[in-house]
């Protein structure tokens, strides 16, 4: 069971994001005392495995001048109602691990709470977008494949996209590992990509990958 903390400036949204959290069985809600004022404060007392941030208090638990030190040691999520690029440089400079927006639908900020309590770092496809823009009709090496993306590279970049490792892969696709980081390799080649990461990267905003 995944303890999550939520915390938000309004009563209202508190009470809605702990309401989508309990109604995953994955998680339950690690509740603050009344004496608990601060973020880091709560954190310390309940001990959580993952925080909820609502972005109205994203910008008081990550400014200062310790930066990222005062954020809680629990990796956070925060809920943003802006993809301005600036402010999300900003949050994930903090350390915040994930940033959805604030309209996501409760899967999508579960789904982020489950995959950042696994050690991931997460962000939705329009903070994805406002993080690396590309021009309307621009033309680049990035956009362009050199050559497609056979059904099965598809699929083992779409399981990179999950985190899966090599082994993984190789069990779901009932593949050997050396053909696995075969086809890793001429991913990485395809895509003009240096690294797994960056091989996902450019999968979503080619739309390789489907969320």
């Amino acid at each position: 069971m995944i303890r999550v903390l939520v915390w938000a400036a309004s009563r209202v949204t508190q009470a809605g994001l702990e309401a989508i959290v309990e109604a995953d069985a994955r998680f339950e809600i690690a509740r603050k005392s009344g004496q608990a004022r601060t973020l880091p404060a709560a954190a310390q007392e309940v001990q959580p495995d993952v925080i909820l941030l609502d972005q109205g208090d994203a910008g008081r638990a990550s400014a200062g001048s310790g930066g990222s030190q005062d954020l809680p040691g629990a990796p956070v999520v925060a809920l943003v109602g802006t993809t301005a690029r600036r402010e999300i440089q900003r949050l994930l400079h903090s350390g915040v691990r994930g940033i959805v927006v604030r309209d996501a639908s409760p899967h999508e900020i579960t789904a982020a709470l489950q995959a950042v309590a696994d050690g991931l770092a997460v962000v939705s496809a329009e903070i994805l977008e406002a993080l690396f823009p590309v021009a309307e009709g621009a033309i680049d090496e990035e956009q362009q494949l050199p050559e497609a993306l056979t059904p099965r590279e598809s699929e083992v970049l779409a399981l990179l996209a999950a985190g899966a490792s090599n082994k993984e892969i190789a069990g779901r696709l009932h593949l050997s590992e050396h053909t696995v980081k075969f086809h890793v390799s001429t991913i990485l080649g395809k895509l003009g990509a240096a690294t797994r990461a960056e091989a996902v990267a450019r999968g979503y905003r080619q739309g390789l990958i489907v969320i």
